[in-house]
């Protein structure tokens, strides 16, 4: 395809990231004008208790192509990605988490592959986080492989395009915590939507915390996770 997008819905969802919000939205912006006729970003607020909200809607007050969604709240981040995927206009939509651990310029390498597929996900080269981590990442895939029947190289990386026909296919969608990026591709499978993989490096997060591997997202994500096969098995979706 070109390279350049006739039109790009991009958001990022943020919690509590004052010291990175800036930096992220500011280094995806000529990323965006490069890529893409139209677009977008969103900067969607999980209910942060820091100044990620006030720094958001300054930096839409100064350009126009920036929007703010704001949660109350914090709800989680499947309900921070929901809202994006809600308030996205546009014919193509990408989503980067707002932490700073992803090139967001490696953009160039999904919009290859999306002529072929309805979407397309990243999967981290070597992920430089905790290994608490890479162990829920490997329960989680042997998990989804016996649950829902798939198997990728890195289903919760966030990093991920869609076309909004695609989009519009599989929403809405259920989960508000770590499980959505599980109930994204299981939707898809479902649809049989063309899902295609591409290599993306990974940083580590250079301020703030990681929740992750928080016990209570733990048990959510579990607990969302036998709704949501419920849901695909024995409900209308």
């Amino acid at each position: 395809m070109a390279n350049k997008l006739s039109e790009l819905s991009i958001f990022f969802p943020f919690w509590n990231e004052e010291k990175n919000i800036e930096q992220v939205v500011k280094k995806a912006i000529p990323i965006a004008q490069k890529i893409a006729d139209n677009w977008e970003i969103i900067m969607v607020d999980d209910g942060s208790s820091d100044n990620t909200l006030p720094i958001a809607k300054k930096l839409a007050s100064e350009n126009p192509n920036l929007l703010v969604v704001s949660h109350h709240k914090n709800r989680g981040y499947g309900a921070a990605l929901k809202s994006g995927f809600e308030k996205a206009k546009y014919k193509y939509v990408v989503f980067n988490d707002g932490d700073g651990q992803f090139d967001f310029s490696q953009i160039s390498g999904f919009i290859e592959k999306i002529d072929n597929a309805d979407v397309v996900i990243g999967f981290r080269k070597k992920r430089l986080d905790n290994p608490f981590r890479h162990i829920l990442m490997n329960l989680l895939k042997v998990w989804d492989l016996i649950f829902f029947g798939f198997n990728f190289k890195d289903i919760d990386c966030g990093f991920k395009l869609f076309k909004k026909e695609a989009l519009e296919k599989i929403m809405p969608f259920k989960s508000e915590g770590a499980m959505i990026t599980t109930e994204i591709l299981a939707r898809a499978k479902r649809k049989k939507l063309k899902i295609a993989q591409v290599e993306v490096s990974h940083f580590p997060r250079l301020y703030g915390d990681q929740s992750g591997g928080n016990i209570r997202v733990i048990v959510r994500a579990v607990r969302e996770s036998f709704a949501l096969w419920l849901s695909l098995h024995y409900g209308r979706n």
